[in-house]
This record gives C-alpha cells, sequence and structure tokens, in this order.
C-alpha cells in the first residue's frame, strides 16, 4: 500500500513536513510501519498550491529519498497547502503518468489502496466516465479511474456526494462482476481552499488514516527538529512521530473535512 501526506495551514516550506519529521515521507518510503509494503519505492509525487490557481506538480519514477531535485526542491517551495504520494503499485506500470497527485484544473486528488480485480472492471468503469474529463486522463491506475469518476459525479460541485456516489459505482460494479477482494481506500482531495479525505472498505479494515490534533500536534514534540502553525493540519496515511498523543485515527466508513486549525469526522454513508 501507498503512503501519503496532505497539509493545509499558514504556509510553511514543504520540507517541515517531508523531509524533516522522526518518520518523515522519506523514512516511510524506506520503513513504513503501518502498510502490507514496508517499502514503497514505485514513484512518488507532490503537489502544492501558490499563486497561481491550478496547483503544481513534481513526479517523478525514482524512489522519494533517491531524488535530489525534490529535496531541494521541497526546502524551497512554500505552500499553505500540499500533497504528497509515495507509490507502492498494486500491479499498474511503474511510470510517471501513473504517480499521484492526479489534476484538473484547481484540483488535487491522491489514493492508497486498491479496487480488487480493477482488470475485470476496469472497461466498465471506464466507459462512465465524462468525455470531458476521460480527456484528462494519461494513466492506467485504479486511482485515475476513481478520480475522474468522482469529477464525472460531481466532485467540483459537491466533493462529498460525488466520492460517495463513485464509490457506490465501483461497489455495483464490484458486485455484478462477482470480486470478493475488497474496494480498499483512503484518498485526499483538494481544491487549493479545503482539503477532504475518506476512508472505506467493501469489507475488512480499510487503509490507515490520522488527522493531527488541533493547536499543532507536532508544535511540542519531544526532540522535534521542526515546529508548525498553530492553525495547521495535517491528514496522513501513518502518524509522522510516536507520539500518540498528537494523532487522531479517522475511523472506517469515515469523511474528514478540513479547513485550517479544523478537521470535522462524518459518517461517510449516513
Amino acid at each position: 500500500m501507498c503512503r501519503w501526506l496532505a497539509y493545509t495551514g499558514a504556509p510553511i516550506n514543504m520540507d517541515e513536513l517531508l523531509l524533516k519529521p522522526e518518520h518523515s515521507m522519506i523514512d516511510q518510503s524506506k520503513h513504513a510501519l503501518q502498510s502490507t509494503y514496508e517499502i514503497n519505492a514505485d514513484g512518488f509525487g507532490v503537489g502544492w498550491y501558490g499563486a497561481p490557481a491550478e496547483p503544481g506538480l513534481y513526479h517523478d519514477v525514482r524512489p522519494i529519498w533517491n531524488d535530489t531535485n525534490f529535496h531541494d526542491l521541497s526546502r524551497h517551495v512554500q505552500s499553505h497547502l500540499f500533497l504528497c504520494h509515495i507509490r507502492a503499485s498494486s500491479g499498474a506500470p511503474v511510470v510517471r503518468v501513473n504517480c499521484h497527485p492526479f489534476r484538473y484544473g484547481r484540483w488535487l486528488f491522491q489514493h492508497n489502496g486498491d479496487i480488487g480485480q480493477f482488470g475485470k472492471i476496469r472497461h466498465a468503469l471506464s466507459s462512465r466516465i465524462d468525455p470531458e474529463f476521460f480527456a484528462n486522463m494519461n494513466g492506467a491506475t485504479d486511482t485515475e479511474t476513481m478520480f475522474h469518476l468522482a469529477l464525472t459525479y460531481g466532485l467540483m460541485d459537491d466533493p462529498v456526494t460525488g466520492m460517495r456516489r463513485m464509490i457506490e459505482d465501483v461497489e455495483s460494479h464490484r458486485t455484478q462482476a462477482g470480486i470478493e477482494d475488497p474496494f480498499r481506500m483512503t484518498v485526499a482531495v483538494s481544491d487549493g481552499e479545503s482539503l477532504w479525505s475518506f476512508r472505506h472498505a467493501s469489507h475488512g479494515v480499510p487503509p490507515s488514516l490520522y488527522h493531527s490534533t488541533s493547536k499543532s500536534a507536532l508544535k511540542d514534540a519531544p526532540d522535534s527538529s521542526f515546529t508548525l502553525p498553530d492553525d495547521s493540519v495535517i491528514i496522513l496515511s501513518e502518524p509522522l512521530d510516536s507520539v500518540s498523543e498528537h494523532w487522531v485515527e479517522v475511523p472506517p466508513s469515515s469523511t474528514l473535512i478540513v479547513q485550517p486549525g479544523n478537521a470535522e469526522i462524518q459518517p461517510l454513508f449516513g
């Protein structure tokens, strides 16, 4: 399974989260603690918001720890909202167009998990994507299909409804195809102002998901080499340090709606 992180708050240099913490994205790419794969080295990506409405993207297929350009970029780019994803492929080729986050206009989308036996329903799901959004697709992942299905179902007008309808469609096609392997996911999506996250599994336990506690959970972390603004919120696959008080687990079948300084958990289907 992949690992990912999303941040919102006062602008910070991205290396404050991506490089410096005890269990940073660099460390998670080598030693993931809550994943079926300890090593996540099948490419990575970062997306960030700045002055332009459309976010910037940087992707590569090499392991994140081995990309000196990324290390330099993250030390110099400052952003109020950014997403980072390190990939462990579930079968799709290790090529740049399959690296997360994915972008459409001002929207970013990243995912951990997989649609079980995706190949059996890939064509059926793809055929339901609006042609306008389908033209934006370049890769072969279940994630990109999920994103463009959610766009088709109104993600840009109502992210929660768009994601619910996408999940319902995937689950319906799994049932029709007789697929027993689950659809398992955590997702982060943003328009540059807000963050939404979702945790779901057809059955069993979905991939891990946490958010930081209020007033900058990591600000007073022992032995920390960094601090964060009070209004910051971090969503991520696994904690950046070993202090349990700094993190809140997002329950299965939940939606997490994040504004600077506030994270609200709601039922995914209520």
